[in-house]
C-alpha cells in the first residue's frame, strides 16, 4: 500500500466514524466536515476529481450544519 492509498483509507475511515457519531454533538459535526475535506483532498490527489468534487460539496454541507446546530 502506498502513502496516498494509506492517506485515503485513514481519511475515509475518519469521515465515516465521525458521521456515525454525529449525534453526539456539534464538535463531531465539525470533525465530520474536516473528514470530508480530507477525503476531498484524497480524491483530487488520486486524480479521481469527481470524488473530490462530491466530497468538497459534503464539506460545505457539513459546515452549514455545524453553523446551524446548537451546542449541547
Amino acid at each position: 500500500m502506498d502513502l496516498l492509498t494509506a492517506f485515503g483509507v485513514v481519511a475515509l475511515t475518519f469521515m465515516m466514524l465521525m458521521y456515525a457519531l454525529e449525534s453526539r454533538g456539534r464538535g463531531v459535526v465539525l470533525a465530520f466536515a474536516a473528514g470530508c475535506a480530507l477525503s476531498s483532498a484524497y480524491g483530487f490527489l488520486s486524480n479521481a476529481w469527481p470524488f473530490g468534487v462530491v466530497e468538497a460539496v459534503w464539506t460545505v454541507i457539513a459546515l452549514r450544519r455545524y453553523q446551524t446546530t446548537r451546542g449541547r
